[in-house]
């Protein structure tokens, strides 16, 4: 028999539990209808209709589980949870729909889901008409329409309006990651979190955009992806109207505005908005770095930091950009470069209003405006506003190179210019001109470009209020012109220098060292910008032009030289004269006209130059090399003046005329050596004679009468000429060749001087007799047979 003992103060009961008459007398038998309650909980008053549904409610307060997991042990206060729960490790779902090919892991999720297939959404929202399948989900959406949060956190409080929310959310206190990777072991603390991770291992990408197909992994990204097609900005700034395209950008820019930094470091009185951005801000002070890397022994004060460097070893880039495919490490590079994009400022100068795209630019900016410089080098005592830059600094003193290229193995001071080398690999060129669509490798190079279409100077002379595009032009403007300092100068022969670099350069003169190699010719340089120049030649090819006029450059620094005709710009001038020039190779030639310096000299007729391009071009006429040819005629030539010279012939123009008769001609020379005709200058006289000349050109042919010199030979019957052009001429009398013809007459003759003389015979001209012989008084039409008259004289 069964009896419960019950104890009272005064005395004690046996009741024998079968007597179901006395049981239902005292109250003590249970109501078999469900919808009556009459358990209930001593401790939140719950009612409950079964005894046992008590006993299970009751774990809530004494946190009894009794119920434990044999794979991960963890407990659960109810057998069904944990039956549950062993779907995760086998990812069984033995529940399928008969409708529609979906499976399930338990039989209510079943029920719930069949439903749509019957019933479709019974249950509708009185507020806002939505509907749904069942009346949890109902339940769930009507506190959003009032705001009803019945579950809290018992670590911290906060509400939440369903169950699923509040268990989510206390993972976030227990560190309780229970889906895990078979691939890579890395855990996650909800399950979707782990089917996205997996698309990173299978390179799966199922949401597609609609508009340009573009693939992508989760769909919160292709919603971001979708307003670069809209331009559309959702999230507006309550205080300042500015609009972004994404919730959390919107967060970070309301930040600015509020100002509020209620947690304050107590060694530097720093301020921060956030305690846990005050925590990492802590162990500046402390040195603390709990976080090791298993790898290399590397020790991190955030967490963040140390994953972000656990991917330089297994070079794995999750984070990749929507617009250019470009990946990246950590989410907060991906951040910064979005504003790439976007254009987005949200960091801006409170002094000057300057915006910048990162928040370590704006520091950087600010103390432009202090002129500080606290970081010293304890070697050279020089000064730096960064941290980072004297940390670049020591680095020289050290010759240490820890940033390596890959690729041809170079090595590098700075991570940016690493950065900036990879690019000449990858020939990526990211950063494009909003007005040209110029594109450029580097911001630094767009910006410096940017400065064209504004006509921006914002580097100025202290001195002389000059102003520069560039802070070096600025800087070598200043030492030339106001300070004439030269730091660097060369052991050797003790000149001196304004750049480290030229110093380099001009050490390769002395060592004769030339490391630089054409592949094509074998020729050798000591600098390489010289070889890159050579390479042209090769391939004619001209990869530089002007942004003003786009004339096209074989090599960078012709641009840079020309850009300055556009602004006028001439940094260098003449201490003897005052005359002022664009470049500094331009004022060294300019010097040799008052000093007479001939440094390049020929070796077959030791014939001197001021400049080896004077000299290149002499040396051709020993060599008889014509490495310029027409691209209509093939014709060719020794010096590219001749080639475009010769180019106006066949496009008949001559762009060059004359103020006075407005004669054209087709090259500038010409014309000024045609504007003597008109003035009667004969500014070269010959030394020995007295002879004067219009041409410089004219004298030098003049000078070879005395020397009795006939350099040019003729092969067939070795009879010597002074001038090339005579021995040309002489060569047709050999091959009987008459290439120029009248265009009246038709008539041919082997020179052109003899075509011209003939022509005028046409013409009214040829009754004109203004040459006169001094001796006899003979009249002639022209001066070549006057010439020829005089010499009967001189044999009589």
């Amino acid at each position: 028999m069964n009896f419960l003992i019950i104890f009272t103060n005064e005395n004690t009961y046996a009741l024998d539990l079968n007597n179901q008459s006395l049981l239902q007398q005292l109250n003590l038998v249970p109501n078999s209808d469900k919808n009556v309650k009459s358990y209930a909980c001593d401790i939140c008053n719950k009612p409950f209709s079964q005894q046992h549904h008590l006993k299970i409610h009751l774990r809530t307060h004494t946190e009894e589980k009794p119920h434990a997991c044999d794979i991960c042990k963890k407990t659960f206060s109810q057998e069904y949870r944990l039956k549950t729960h062993l779907h995760t490790h086998t990812t069984d779902k033995p529940y399928a729909c008969d409708s529609c090919p979906k499976k399930f892991s338990r039989r209510v999720y079943l029920k719930k889901h069949l439903r749509r297939h019957t019933e479709g959404k019974p249950y509708a929202c009185d507020i806002c008409n939505r509907t749904f399948s069942d009346m949890s989900g109902i339940k769930s959406h009507v506190r959003t329409h009032t705001k009803e949060k019945p579950y809290s956190c018992v670590f911290c409080k906060k509400a939440f309006s369903i169950t699923s929310s509040l268990k989510l959310h206390l993972r976030t206190h227990t560190k309780e990651k229970p889906y895990a990777c078979d691939i890579c072991n890395s855990a996650f603390s909800r399950q979707h979190h782990l089917k996205t991770h997996l698309r990173t291992h299978t390179k799966e990408k199922p949401f597609a955009c609609d508009i340009c197909y573009k693939t992508f992994s989760q769909p919160a990204h292709l919603r971001y992806h979708l307003l670069s097609h809209t331009n559309e900005k959702p999230f507006a700034c309550d205080l300042c109207d500015k609009v972004f395209s994404q919730k959390t950008s919107m967060k970070r820019h309301f930040l600015t505005h509020a100002k509020e930094k209620p947690h304050i470091c107590n060694i530097c009185s720093k301020a921060f908005s956030k305690q846990q951005n005050l925590k990492l801000h802590l162990r500046t002070h402390t040195k603390e770095k709990p976080y090791t890397c298993n790898i290399c022994n590397k020790a991190f004060s955030q967490k963040s930091a140390l994953n972000k460097h656990l991917r330089i070893h297994t070079k794995e880039k999750l984070f990749a950009c929507e617009f250019c495919e470009k990946r990246f490490f950590s989410s907060f590079d991906l951040k910064r470069h979005y504003r790439c994009h976007t254009k987005e400022k949200p960091y801006s100068c409170e002094i000057c209003g300057k915006g910048f795209s990162q928040k370590s630019s704006l520091t950087r900016h600010f103390i432009s405006h202090s002129k500080e410089k606290p970081y010293s080098c304890d070697l050279c005592s020089k000064n730096y506003s960064d941290k980072s830059r004297l940390n670049e600094h020591y680095r020289s003193h050290s010759t240490e190179k820890p940033y390596s290229c890959e690729i041809c193995s170079k090595r590098f001071f700075l991570k940016i210019s690493f950065r900036t080398h990879m690019f000449t690999h990858t020939n990526e060129k990211p950063f494009s001109c909003d007005k040209c669509g110029k594109r450029f490798s580097q911001n630094y190079h767009l910006n410096r470009h940017n400065r064209i279409h504004t006509n921006e100077k914002p580097y100025s002379c202290d001195v002389c209020k000059k102003g520069f595009l560039q802070k070096r032009n600025l800087q070598r403007h200043y030492r030339v012109a106001h300070t004439n300092e030269k730091l660097y100068s060369c052991d050797v022969c003790r000149k001196e220098y304004f750049w480290k670099s030229d110093l380099n350069k001009h050490l390769r003169i002395h060592t004769n060292e030339k490391r630089f190699s054409c592949d094509e010719c074998g020729k050798k340089f000591s600098c390489k910008i010289y070889l890159n120049r050579h390479l042209s030649t090769h391939t004619n090819e001209k990869l530089y032009s002007c942004d003003v006029c786009g004339k096209e450059f074989s090599c960078k620094n012709y641009v840079s030289a020309h850009y300055r005709v556009h602004i006028n710009e001439k940094n260098y001038f003449c201490e003897v004269c005052g005359k002022e020039f664009s470049s500094k190779s331009i004022l060294t030639r300019h010097h040799r006209t008052h000093t007479g310096e001939k440094i390049h000299s020929c070796d077959v007729c030791n014939k001197k130059f001021t400049t080896r391009y004077y000299f290149n071009e002499h040396y051709r006429i020993h060599t008889d090399e014509k490495p310029y040819s027409c691209n209509e005629c093939g014709e060719k030539f020794s010096m590219k003046s001749y080639l475009k010279k010769h180019s106006r012939v066949h496009m008949n123009t001559n762009p060059y005329s004359c103020l006075i008769c407005n004669k054209e001609f087709s090259g500038k020379s010409v014309l000024k050596n045609h504007y003597l005709s008109h003035t009667k200058e004969q500014p070269y006289s010959c030394e020995i004679c007295n002879k004067r000349f219009s041409r410089k050109d004219n004298l030098e042919r003049h000078h070879i009468i005395h020397t009795k010199v006939r350099p040019y030979s003729c092969d067939v019957c070795n009879k010597n000429f002074n001038r090339k052009s005579h021995l040309n001429g002489h060569y047709r009398t050999h091959t009987n060749e008459k290439p120029y013809s009248c265009e009246v007459c038709n008539k041919s003759f082997s020179q052109k001087s003899t075509l011209n003389m003939h022509f005028l015979s046409h013409t009214s001209h040829a009754k004109e007799t203004p040459f006169v012989c001094d001796i006899c008084g003979k009249e002639f039409s022209f001066k070549p047979r006057l010439t020829r008259h005089y010499r009967i004289h001189k044999k009589l």
